[in-house]
């Protein structure tokens, strides 16, 4: 099944869709290091570099060779800070589709839908795309989409329900020609029960790569001026340890006075948190040896390959990996889509 890659980033969405059974023709991002990355790892995929604002059909048409064909699937994670929960703090700053990249990325995804007309499409974007304050956004994808003649579905998935050792909610919108694709189920639980198996925590799937060889790596130090601080927070808590609230004999913080993920330290007993874009020295997960993760780690922690390549610096590699929709998450709902394109042809026959 031929799809179209929106927004690709490292191809975290593309790597599990491929388990699905789809196959990248195209994909498309405005930074030419994600192109070095693909270049990689799937260099067989022709790769436009531009914001989508700027991409055009006729160039669709010439880098898919002269004409676009059958396409199955559009997908893609549009840049998410309009819809952040960050944003609700930056009250300076516009939200949503007020926000000109909002509106462009938003727009531009949904052009290629007219464009292209693939049987199926996913957005994929954060938790905050489903919250009551950006509902015109979504209510704009939907009725845009329907008005193509899509049945569509949302719902919001954390990737540690289907076997990610992490907690990360991110919001679908998935929608077929035909039948309407209903998402996955989940495959895990915090507690589990009826056949679900329980979460994977982060000891499970980092324990080799945390071995006394590498265990005194340089480059690696963490929580800045706040380091003996780190080194005192239980694994699986954070600064909140230090607050009069928590019963603290000597606070040092404020009650919600940081952000969650200041001195977030990771527990070997349990998921990570979300894996953020930016490689902090104060802000986590950390890993539970008062340290920050190494890239081999948080491409364990996305569920990427660990053979998988990345180009740029190490920062550059994080904000790739961070940024990205964990393979293995992706791959469920690929699948959801492509039983619902399997129904059509089924149907057809």
């Amino acid at each position: 099944m031929r799809s179209i890659s929106l927004f690709s980033g490292c191809g975290g969405l593309d790597l599990g869709l491929h388990e699905a059974g789809f196959k990248t023709v195209l994909a498309s991002d405005s930074e030419k290091l994600c192109a070095a990355t693909w270049r990689q790892g799937m260099p067989s995929t022709p790769f436009l570099v531009g914001r989508i604002g700027t991409l055009t059909r006729a160039e669709i048409i010439a880098a898919l060779g002269g004409k676009i064909g059958e396409i199955d699937l559009v997908a893609g994670g549009p840049p998410c800070p309009p819809f952040s929960k960050s944003r609700f703090y930056r009250k300076d700053m516009p939200r949503a589709l007020e926000d000109p990249n909002g509106w462009e990325t938003i727009n531009g995804y949904l052009s290629m839908l007219d464009w292209v007309r693939p049987r199926a499409f996913i957005l994929e974007n954060v938790k905050g795309l489903a919250y009551k304050v950006h509902s015109s956004a979504l209510e704009t994808i939907i009725e845009r989409a329907e008005k193509l003649g899509y049945n569509v579905s949302t719902g919001v998935l954390n990737a540690a329900d289907f076997g990610v050792a992490q907690i990360r909610e991110r919001c679908f919108v998935v929608g077929s020609l035909d039948a309407k694709v209903t998402l996955p189920l989940p495959t895990h639980s915090r507690e589990p029960k009826s056949g679900l198996l329980p979460w994977v925590n982060t000891g499970e799937v980092l324990h080799d790569l945390d071995t006394e060889e590498n265990a005194g790596d340089e480059g690696h130090f963490a929580g800045g001026q706040h380091h003996d601080l780190l080194r005192q927070v239980p694994p699986g808590d954070n600064y909140l340890y230090f607050t009069e609230k928590r019963g603290h004999p000597s606070p040092r913080f404020k009650w919600r006075g940081r952000y969650w993920s200041f001195l977030l330290k990771l527990s070997p007993d349990l998921p990570s948190w979300t894996i953020q874009a930016r490689r902090s020295n104060n802000m986590g997960p950390f890993h539970w040896r008062n340290r920050i993760l190494r890239i081999s780690e948080i491409k364990r922690l996305q569920t990427f390959p660990d053979e998988f390549e990345l180009a740029g610096t190490i920062e550059q590699q994080w904000r790739q990996i961070g940024n990205a929709v964990p393979p293995m998450l992706a791959a469920a709902v690929g699948r959801s889509v492509a039983e619902a394109i399997g129904a059509e042809l089924r149907d057809a026959a």
